[in-house]
């Protein structure tokens, strides 16, 4: 094996055991009452949209690109309506 390939395969490993103590940690949180359930949530949002147009769009770059646009466009209005409510209030 090349040593690229050997390379690659240890950064794919510690970004698996990166997301895997994340979400750990992240549940962890939750049982202690650390943080609210909903904010919880609110992050997981991208991968469950990543997830569902993975299976719906032809292939899983397109799904990639359209999430990120689809999250950028929800931050954006997030950011819109909370400045509005701010000036109403």
């Amino acid at each position: 094996m090349n040593i690229v390939v050997i390379a690659i395969y240890i950064v794919l490993a510690l970004i698996g055991l990166s997301l895997v103590a994340m979400l750990l940690f992240g549940v962890r949180s939750v049982a202690f009452g650390k943080i609210n359930p909903l904010t919880m949530g609110i992050v997981c949002v991208p991968i469950i949209i990543l997830v569902i147009l993975g299976f719906v769009l032809p292939s899983w770059e397109e799904a990639g690109i359209m999430t990120i646009l689809i999250t950028l466009g929800l931050t954006i209005l997030a950011l819109l309506v909370t400045g509005l409510k701010g000036l109403f209030t």
